[in-house]
């Protein structure tokens, strides 16, 4: 018979970082409890649809030319979120080096960043359904009545019983969200360093 393995397995549903100490608890419960959400408006920041804008044509550049030579497009939220917060943080940083006082770049602004870049390189796709002059309709009132009818409500009475099974039952998480929800936590906590290692 073989030793039993005495190594804790971590439940998706248990956090995942753990703190030894109480200092630690009471730091990460203090910051969190301290940090307000701003406004959506506050959100959508000049600086930050300055950065979507050209990230997002780099993107579209990018995603062209993997489109054309492999054919194969891969998810570039990650990069996104991450190329987001290294612009807009050097550019706060170079400004604040001057003396002019910037307003603090928050995780909700990297996201909003991130959104509008990955929105940008999906209009990119060249020959998908929906991209060709042969899928252009001009709809009549009741074909879009219709159609707004099957989309509003299709999605809400599967969406339900979806998240009951696959959220709450199984816990599943959905991966690349996930990954990039952890990078931008990452960036924006004290943390965030524990996190990575």
């Amino acid at each position: 018979m073989g030793k039993e393995s005495t190594t804790p397995t971590l439940d998706i549903s248990e956090p995942l970082l753990h703190h030894e100490s109480s200092n630690s608890t009471t730091e990460t419960e203090t910051e969190t409890e301290t940090e307000t959400i701003p406004e959506w408006k506050d959100q959508i920041t000049l600086r930050g649809l300055v950065v979507s804008a050209l990230l997002g044509t780099l993107f579209c550049i990018i995603t062209h030319k993997l489109n054309l030579t492999v054919g194969i497009i891969p998810s570039l939220n990650v990069a996104a979120g991450l190329l987001g917060f290294f612009f807009v943080k050097s550019w706060t940083t170079f400004l604040e080096n001057f003396g002019f006082s910037v307003r603090p770049f928050t995780r909700q602004e990297n996201t909003v960043i991130q959104t509008c870049v990955v929105a940008c390189y999906g209009l990119a796709f060249s020959d998908y359904p929906g991209n060709r002059a042969e899928d252009v309709k001009n709809p009549g009132l009741l074909w879009m009545t219709g159609f707004l009818f099957v989309v509003s409500f299709l999605g809400l009475f599967s969406l339900v019983p979806l998240r009951k099974v696959m959220v709450m039952d199984y816990k599943l998480t959905y991966p690349s969200g996930t990954a990039t929800a952890m990078l931008i936590n990452s960036f924006h906590t004290t943390t965030g360093a524990d996190l990575a290692r």
